[in-house]
C-alpha cells in the first residue's frame, strides 16, 4: 500500500495522505520530532527501525504538508507502536485518530491481534485519545521514560484488541 485515502470529513474530501516512510523524509520528521518531545528519538532509532523493516507512516495533508507519523514493530500475533507523533501546531485536529484508524488494517495485515503501546503517565490528552480509540490501560512500566534533571517518569501500558479471527472469517467468504 503506497497511499491511504479517506473519504469524507465534516462535509469536505479528506485530503489526508498516509504513505510508507522513506529516509529522505527524515529531515522533516526529525524536525517535528524534536518540537513534540523534550526527549526526541534520534535519527538513528529511525534508521534503525526502518533499516529492520518496520512499518512506518508519514501523514501529508492536501499540501504535502508533513502532519505527523507512526513507526510500530510487528511481533507474534501482535503489533508494538513505538512512535506516533503529531506536529504541534497540528494536533487537536484528529490526526493521530486517522493515524491510529489506519493502524488496525495495518495490524490484520500483520495477523496480529493486538496493538500495544507505551504512553507518559503526565500525557492525559494522548491516554484519553487512546481510550476513546478503544485502547485500555494494562499496566505501568517503572521509570520508563527520561525525564528532566535526570529523574525518570512512569509509562502507562496500554493495549487493543483487534478482530483478527473475524477478519481472517471474511476474508475466507470472499
Amino acid at each position: 500500500m503506497s497511499a491511504l485515502w479517506v473519504g469524507e470529513r465534516q462535509g469536505a474530501r479528506d485530503e489526508r495522505v498516509l504513505a510508507p516512510m522513506a529516509t529522505t523524509q527524515l529531515d522533516l520528521v526529525l524536525a517535528i520530532e524534536a518540537a513534540a518531545y523534550a526527549f526526541p528519538w534520534t535519527r538513528g532509532n529511525f534508521i534503525d527501525s526502518l533499516a529492520a523493516g518496520y512499518p512506518a507512516r508519514v501523514l501529508f495533508d492536501a499540501q504535502r504538508q508533513l502532519l505527523g507519523y507512526f513507526v510500530v514493530m510487528p511481533g507474534v500475533d501482535e503489533m508494538h507502536l513505538l512512535n506516533i507523533t503529531v506536529a504541534p501546531a497540528e494536533q487537536g485536529r484528529g490526526h493521530a485518530r486517522f493515524m491510529i484508524d489506519a493502524l488496525i488494517p495495518l495490524c490484520r495485515e500483520h495477523r496480529a491481534s493486538e496493538l500495544w503501546l507505551e504512553v507518559r503517565d503526565s500525557n492525559e490528552r494522548a491516554r484519553a485519545m487512546y481510550l476513546r480509540q478503544g485502547f485500555a490501560e494494562v499496566g505501568v512500566r517503572k521509570g520508563y521514560y527520561p525525564a528532566p534533571f535526570s529523574l525518570r517518569e512512569d509509562a502507562v501500558v496500554m493495549s487493543l484488541k483487534i478482530a483478527v479471527a473475524a477478519q481472517e472469517a471474511g476474508d475466507a467468504l470472499e
